[in-house]
């Protein structure tokens, strides 16, 4: 009886893990293409910034939500907030349809999901074109979308990494950001 109540846990347990991890986008960079094209290089860019945000902010406290480096600084809650300002941005400059104009104050959680998902879905769409992605379809050129708010999302990232780190907290080192995986 203990036996099965033991198995048994520990099927739930490793159930509840599993679906903890698939929840949200990007705990692992998804399998690669079979071939490269313009919307597949452009959407693995874009995972690839999913993948360094999902684990740039995984696990965050509110101390580190507060923190900053200087006075004139920002907090990690702040830039998280432009990181989902920008993932709006590359979300509506490359989609014409399923624009994401959300500007009701969320909490935290939410703000991350919300950014994920908009990583995913952009990502999803470059990915899935048939044809090369026409760089004259969206309303701002692609170029200035990956030199402008994808390079600056990465940036931003970086510094959430830097401030979780100076409040004590840093970021996972299982996690392999050359790989795109967690080691188990």
């Amino acid at each position: 009886m203990k036996k099965s109540i033991l198995i048994l846990a520990l099927i739930l347990t490793t159930r509840i893990m599993a679906q903890s991890e698939d929840s949200l986008p990007y705990y692992r960079i998804p399998d690669y293409p079979e071939a490269y094209t313009p919307g597949t290089v452009a959407s693995g860019m874009v995972d690839g910034l999913g993948f360094r945000y999902y684990w740039a902010t995984e696990g965050l406290t509110e101390k580190d939500l507060i923190h900053k480096a200087s006075e004139s600084g920002r907090t990690s809650a702040e830039t998280i907030e432009h990181i989902y300002g920008l993932s709006k941005f590359i979300r509506n400059s490359v989609l014409d349809k399923n624009k994401d104009e959300n500007k009701a104050e969320m909490s935290f959680e939410e703000t991350r999901k919300r950014t994920l998902h908009n990583f995913k879905i952009v990502s999803d769409a470059l990915r899935d074109t048939e044809k090369s992605f026409n760089l004259e379809d969206t309303e701002v050129p692609f170029w200035n979308i990956i030199n402008g708010p994808i390079a600056d999302a990465l940036w931003h990232c970086g510094q959430v990494v830097m401030l979780r780190r100076a409040s004590g907290n840093p970021f996972n080192s299982k996690v392999s950001v050359f790989r795109g995986t967690v080691k188990e």
